[in-house]
């Protein structure tokens, strides 16, 4: 094997490690550290809360619906790519001729790596499209819990009341976390396009996607006025107590 090659080797090595390492980081840090997917957990407990309060909850069922269909439009659009990649497999002699005539082509590719490069791509989106229709099933176990949800002046205890809402905001939670990994799978997939030209930017650009996931994840300006909500919401609870 060549020089080339084992960069090439160490390259994936790395691809996986970010993914795989950042996806187990992100989990951990969650459990300590106020991020999106924990702020947003306690909204879906509030919003679960006031649902079961509600006499009418139309408004509810639809904001289902409108998550459901966010995941629906990227599960569709990892077919098409799906198909695409195919499309490239069937006829891999052409487009290796055609990226190796661009101006940024990497002379050192061979039609044989550029083919694994395009498998890679294929398993990504494979594994988007499954993660994100299961996430679909989720929102649509949902939609169940809304149905079976009791009546706001049903006679049953505030406690039942509140471990009904608990669970239902963690299958929410559940589809919200299946639909954040497809949704990586999305920016990690965008890395892998650079390892077509230069295997050096693709190391740099799996680096850099691992920088946008954590500062938006873990220091967005939005993290920042979620979390000022919650915090201006606590003193009147407390104080209500």
């Amino acid at each position: 094997m060549t020089t080339y090659d084992w960069i090439n080797i160490g390259a994936a090595i790395w691809f996986f490690a970010a993914w795989i390492g950042y996806a187990r980081f992100a989990r951990h840090r969650a459990r300590t550290d106020h991020c999106l997917a924990s702020v947003l957990h306690i909204y879906r407990k509030s919003w679960m809360v006031e649902m079961l309060s509600r006499q009418n909850r139309i408004a509810d069922t639809a904001l289902i619906a409108s998550l459901e269909r966010n995941v629906s439009f990227l599960a569709s659009t990892a077919i098409l790519i799906i198909a695409g990649l195919v499309t490239i497999m069937a006829s891999i002699d052409k487009v290796y001729i055609t990226i190796s005539a661009l101006p940024f082509a990497n002379e050192s590719m061979t039609a044989r790596q550029l083919q694994l490069k395009v498998i890679l791509l294929l398993l990504i989106y494979v594994y988007a499209f499954f993660t994100l229709t299961w996430a679909m099933r989720q929102y649509g176990f949902c939609a169940i819990l809304f149905g079976a949800a009791p009546a706001h002046d049903a006679a049953i205890a505030e406690q039942d009341r509140r471990r009904y809402a608990t669970s239902t905001a963690k299958i929410i939670d559940q589809a919200g976390h299946s639909y954040n990994y497809g949704l990586r799978a999305y920016y990690f997939s965008l890395a892998v396009l650079p390892w077509f030209f230069n295997t050096w930017l693709f190391i740099a650009t799996v680096g850099i996607v691992v920088a946008v996931l954590y500062r938006r994840e873990f220091h967005s300006s939005t993290l920042q006025a979620l979390l000022r909500e919650i915090r201006q919401r606590e003193p009147l609870e407390s104080s209500a107590e």
